[in-house]
């Protein structure tokens, strides 16, 4: 229930209003002085808690009877028409009415963006049945830190600027959700493939065998020599389809933990102490931090060897 803002009652103060006046016996004038209400007020109340079966609430302003509304045709032609992917004004000359009635129509009925046009994609959700199976890779710009930046003090003013940037390469394995991560140089496609030959060899250590890898379409991952490294590897190279990052989803959404938990949780002031702080970070995660969809269990229950 929405309340008026200048509403001087609340149920709990009508209620009570009204016990005083039917079981303590007080006057109606004397229980409205206590409320600082009017009398009339209060033998509102008192009415509404005889005869509704909600009396403590407030009614809709809405008027009962509004002869100028927009006839129920003409409210369902104009939605008709806008899922015809017609614009308000294109349909507030067709059926010859104000643009600002087509526009509150089309508020009303949850059609005033392009988007509500379309039925919501239902989430398809995937999840491998091994270790290694697949495994997500993806990379982060990180700005280099020569002093702390404006995401920790907040002031604008004091930036640190010109002294470049670093790339946070991850690897993250579909069934387990165990990550192997790098802060390197750059993002071009050499950097990418010896990280990922350095992450195979990172499972591989700990007897697993990735047999597919998948990435988004940034320029490094669709070179050459990144797809020679897969050959090399023996891995399958799987890419999303062009503006569904959601399909890479596991990494991308390790990287949102990554940088909330990891690279903006601390003032770090230089880019090396961030760096060296990512090794004891990984090892929590891999090994005790509690992950919702591993039933709030860490990717080690999973791979166990993930935390070596």
């Amino acid at each position: 229930m929405k309340l008026h803002r200048n509403a001087r009652t609340t149920p709990v103060t009508r209620a009570l209003l009204v016990s005083r006046v039917r079981q303590q016996g007080w006057l109606v004038r004397e229980a409205a002085a206590a409320q600082s209400v009017s009398v009339r007020t209060a033998y509102k109340w008192l009415r509404r808690e005889r005869d509704s079966p909600a009396p403590w609430e407030d009614r809709s302003s809405v008027p009962h009877h509004q002869p100028r509304r927009t006839a129920g045709a003409l409210v369902e032609r104009i939605v008709g028409l806008r899922q015809q992917r017609l614009t308000a004004w294109q349909i507030a000359v067709r059926v010859q009415v104000p643009r600002s009635t087509v526009a509150i129509i089309l508020a009303r009925a949850g059609l005033n963006r392009w988007r509500l046009l379309e039925p919501v994609a239902p989430v398809v959700r995937y999840e491998r049945c091994r270790p290694g199976e697949l495994v997500h890779v993806d990379m982060k710009r990180l700005g280099r830190i020569a002093r702390i930046g404006h995401r920790i003090h907040g002031d604008r003013r004091y930036r640190g600027r010109g002294i470049g940037w670093e790339a946070v390469h991850v690897c993250v394995d579909d069934h387990s959700r165990a990550a192997y991560v790098e802060v390197l140089a750059d993002q071009q496609a050499g950097t990418t493939a010896a990280f990922v030959t350095r992450a195979v060899r990172w499972f591989a250590r700990r007897g697993v065998r990735v047999e597919r890898l998948m990435s988004d379409n940034g320029s490094a991952y669709i070179s050459h020599r990144f797809r020679r490294c897969c050959e090399r590897l023996g891995m399958r190279h799987l890419r999303t389809r062009a503006y569904r990052p959601q399909t890479n989803g596991k990494a991308e959404r390790f990287i949102q933990t990554l940088l909330r938990e990891w690279a903006y949780a601390t003032p770090y002031s230089s880019s090396a102490r961030r760096t060296r702080a990512l090794r004891p970070w990984l090892r929590y995660y891999n090994g005790q931090r509690p992950h919702a969809s591993l039933g709030y269990q860490p990717p080690a229950c999973r791979f166990p060897r993930a935390v070596q």
